[in-house]
């Protein structure tokens, strides 16, 4: 069985049961803030989206609260030469319909995959190592890869495997109808309603450990004040998301119980420095048009990223859940950069850098974000305005639902964002390559760089560390690739949100890094 990397196991702490457990209901209701935009497994690489997927597909591999690797629908796995990987299915398992799963079902979901068109990033990146599939027996196959490709298990940790009798011809309206929302997961679809609930009942003919509850309602409470009044009210049994302003609330009453980690989710402000003049709701210090694109300038990039008081806002927006980081991974994880500290904002240096770039009135620019996907998101936008304020740049702040927000981050319309990626390989590389590699649509680079940013150095080392066998190695071009990015500015992290999770006191859950729901995860707690 092949090794996973290294990872940190970042500490979990979770409030004692303080209250005597009631007979247990088999039914679960979590109150959920992320929407899900799909039950097609592949239209959309979007945690809230994968999360549901698991509860009805499987994947090849998993991945524990830790982020550490293990068996899934492969029993086991192991590197064949350099460049294939050779994995062996259960036995046994089958579709929800009575479908038994084969090898040549892994083949017809990777060819599916680049063929699935949705909003954001693609599933394509974690495939793309996979030049061909061959099939050994109804058990065993092997991938084939371009290469050396050693994170190529811990990506197929997160590529949900469809059936190549029952899915064929499938649509992704099929999927949202439930026609063909058929997986080997451990929860059959009951019903769904987009953008409100997913109703789920138990697979009991499930291969792995059946799942305490009989029936799940997931339900999307995108409000932050109405999902922490649906679980005070006993509308909902769990909550993801926990507002930092009831956290307190929540400790000390002893009805209920908390899970908390810090997560793999890096949070951080793009700004758009590739975008040649006119660049929408950039503007001149009087409102009138810029001849240049000051955000093409790093010095300017530098300048707003040292205007921003990280400890400000993990202290007073955030309120202490989450950590202020000036990189993409957790201290001490794989692939994190050392001894790189958080430095306190520098508005005089700052105010220096613009005028040195030519700008020493500032201009104006807009910043745009969400209200209703992240933890105190509206508010982390509304702290950056004002501190790009204070340095002389004329900030407007608009914050909107999601959905409408990531359409227009996507299409560029304004020059700086607050944007998100959940590192949930435990790793960089993902990041790398999907946030921050050259976009090339073929070879599956750059599926999120909505900026269109390109470092040709930054691009070598990612593509040495995809092939790059030894693990130490690996970590260090991994390291290098980052520090090329974060020099360049053009994508400034934040910080890294909490997990945050409540629930009936009679309930228990591990705090995932990763950020994931899994009803099959939550169980009674121990009387």
């Amino acid at each position: 069985m092949s090794r996973c990397p290294r990872r940190l196991l970042l500490g979990l702490a979770m409030l004692p049961c303080l209250a005597a457990a009631p007979a247990m209901s088999q039914s679960l209701t979590m109150g959920l803030g992320s929407p899900v935009s799909s039950l097609d497994p592949h239209y959309h690489l979007l945690r809230s989206n994968g999360e549901v997927g698991a509860m009805l597909f499987d994947t090849l591999l998993t991945t524990d609260a830790q982020a550490r690797l293990h068996s899934g629908l492969a029993e086991s796995w192991r590197p064949v030469g350099t460049e294939a990987w050779e994995f062996t299915l259960r036995e046994g398992v089958r579709f929800h319909d009575g479908t038994p799963l084969q090898a040549e079902d892994i083949a017809f979901t990777f060819g599916r995959i680049p063929q699935v068109r949705g909003p954001g990033a693609s599933y394509t990146t974690h495939i793309r190592p996979v030049s061909r599939v061959e099939i050994l027996d109804a058990r065993r196959f092997r991938l084939h890869t371009n290469g050396p490709a050693p994170l190529l298990p811990t990506y197929l940790s997160q590529v949900l495997i469809l059936s190549r009798r029952i899915h064929a011809d499938a649509t992704t309206a099929d999927f949202n109808s439930g026609k063909l929302a058929i997986g080997t997961g451990p929860f059959r679809l009951a019903s769904y309603a987009a953008g409100d609930r997913i109703a789920l009942t138990r697979n009991d003919a499930y291969w792995g450990e059946r799942p305490h509850w009989a029936s799940v309602t997931y339900r999307m409470i995108t409000n932050d004040a109405a999902r922490t009044a649906a679980l005070l009210a006993g509308d909902v049994d769990f909550i993801d998301q926990v507002p930092t302003s009831d956290l307190e609330r929540l400790r000390t009453d002893r009805r209920f119980r908390l899970a908390e980690t810090t997560s793999l989710r890096v949070m951080y402000v793009t700004l758009d420095g590739t975008r040649p003049p006119p660049v929408p709701l950039l503007t001149a210090a009087n409102g009138g048009p810029l001849e240049a694109n000051p955000l093409a300038d790093p010095r300017v990039r530098r300048a707003l990223a040292m205007a921003i008081d990280r400890r400000m806002l993990v202290e007073r927006v955030m309120q202490g859940a989450a950590l202020a980081t000036t990189q993409f991974m957790p201290p001490g994880s794989y692939s994190a950069l050392p001894d790189r500290p958080v430095p306190a904002a520098d508005p005089d240096g700052a105010r220096r850098l613009l005028t040195e770039a030519g700008y020493p009135g500032g201009f104006g620019l807009t910043l745009i974000g969400s209200n209703d996907r992240y933890m105190n998101d509206a508010r982390v936008v509304q702290a950056l305005g004002q501190m790009w304020t204070r340095i002389g740049i004329r900030t407007t702040v608009e914050a909107q639902p999601y959905a409408s927000f990531i359409n227009r981050a996507t299409r560029r319309e304004a020059p700086a964002a607050l944007l998100t990626w959940g590192n949930s390989t435990g790793e960089a590389s993902v990041l790398l390559n999907s946030v921050l590699r050259t976009p090339n649509r073929e070879a599956g680079h750059g599926a999120a760089n909505r900026l269109l940013y390109s470092n040709p150095a930054m691009d070598a080392l990612v593509a040495a560390a995809e092939v790059e066998m030894d693990e130490a190695r690996r970590e260090e071009l991994l390291r290098r690739a980052s520090q090329a990015a974060l020099d360049d500015a053009m994508l400034v992290p934040l910080y890294l949100q909490n997990a945050l999770w409540a629930m009936r006191a009679d309930l228990t859950y591990e705090a995932r890094m990763d950020e994931r729901n899994d009803p099959a995860a939550v169980r009674p707690a121990a009387r």
